[in-house]
């Protein structure tokens, strides 16, 4: 029996040390580039820190001429994608198997029944309308497909409209089923991978010691418990979380030590769209500098991920996306969300287009 991963301790901030390199920004992306494309290693707790602590519009002199600090993160970002990864970008397409009614009080989601949002519980996704979805998404160029339930956990009923899904979905298209349905037992992590599953997204959301804040009804433990159950049955794992939800800069840089202690295949980016009815509703958005830093801080310290932009994208990035694309980006959620609108899918292939980044192939993924 495999031991689970039990979630160790937050690195410890070192005041001192994170003082040190925040005194010195050319010092610390130095040395954050000689680990990262030199030796090959990751980041520093403390170099995790600093980075995320800069004042990204300060000046920055360096040898390629002046800028911010913001202008060089971004550059060694990007490096440093190309440089684990590759050029590409891979497209994604979610579709909402189930909407509204979830029992959780997730603050930032208007899915939740503990909220008067404009959002109403909708019946189950059909096999017809996911067909329809998925061959579209095929047509637009996107190699993944990810079914996702607004729920605490599947029951019965949940998991045979699932599994009927991914069946439609591997029948009539060739693309790769990914699932986001909450908390797994140890036999529906069975089941879905039985049923080809190759992904399974849980986001941890936010660091630990923010998320309080932001759920009472589940742990952050119980997430961390289910992505442990995922990897266990042989599942790649898809986990990253919101920003802009009243996190500290130190805190996100926690949620990206802690991902990168569990290593996930996949990190969505999600930028917080302020929902209507929710605890959240009144926060204001990242400026799209925050959000921009935001990018470089997640790819530095997961220089291996599938750095994927999701949700909230177009509300923080606003007309910088493809600065995001050139800042360390590797995959994109293309179409619309669960409850909120996103570009269409040919104004993304156009962008990449336009600044020469090739789209990871179908045949790739398979």
């Amino acid at each position: 029996m495999t031991v689970p991963l039990l979630p160790g301790p937050t690195p410890s901030r070192d005041d001192a040390e994170v003082a040190s390199y925040l005194g010195a920004p050319p010092r610390l992306l130095a040395d954050v580039e000689a680990a990262l494309l030199d030796r090959r290693e990751p980041v520093t707790p403390a170099q995790a820190y600093a980075l995320a602590e800069l004042d990204i519009d300060a000046p920055f002199a360096d040898g390629d001429g002046d800028g911010t600090v913001l202008d060089a993160l971004l550059a060694l970002a990007h490096r440093v994608r190309v440089a684990w990864t590759s050029d590409e970008v891979a497209l994604e397409s979610i579709v909402s198997g189930k909407t509204g009614g979830c029992p959780e009080d997730c603050s930032f989601c208007s899915q939740s029944s503990a909220f008067d949002s404009p959002v109403k519980p909708q019946p189950l996704l059909t096999v017809d309308e996911v067909i329809v979805a998925a061959t579209d998404a095929q047509e637009q160029g996107a190699s993944e497909f990810c079914i996702v339930y607004a729920v605490r956990g599947p029951d019965d009923r949940l998991m045979a409209n699932i599994l009927e899904l991914t069946a439609a979905v591997h029948e009539h298209t060739a693309m790769s089923v990914a699932v986001s349905a909450g908390i797994l037992t140890p036999e529906q992590a069975t089941a879905l991978r039985d049923a080809g599953v190759v992904k399974y997204n849980h986001n941890l959301e936010t660091a630990r010691s923010f998320f309080p804040s932001i759920v009472s009804t589940h742990s952050w433990d119980e997430r961390w418990a289910t992505l442990d159950l995922v990897r266990e049955h042989g599942m790649e794992v898809c986990s990253g979380g919101i920003v802009g939800m009243g996190e500290s800069a130190t805190q996100r840089a926690e949620l990206a030590l802690e991902l990168a202690s569990f290593r996930p295949s996949e990190t969505p980016l999600n930028f917080l769209n302020p929902r209507p009815g929710t605890p959240l509703a009144a926060r204001s958005p990242l400026s799209p500098r925050q959000a921009l830093h935001a990018i470089a801080l997640f790819r530095l310290v997961l220089p291996w991920t599938l750095l994927r932009l999701a949700g909230g994208r177009e509300i923080a990035l606003r007309d910088l996306q493809g600065a995001g694309i050139l800042g360390g980006v590797n995959g994109l959620i293309i179409g619309n969300y669960l409850t909120t609108l996103g570009r269409s899918p040919q104004d993304d292939v156009r962008m990449l287009a336009d600044l020469d980044v090739p789209i990871r192939a179908l045949q790739d993924v398979l």
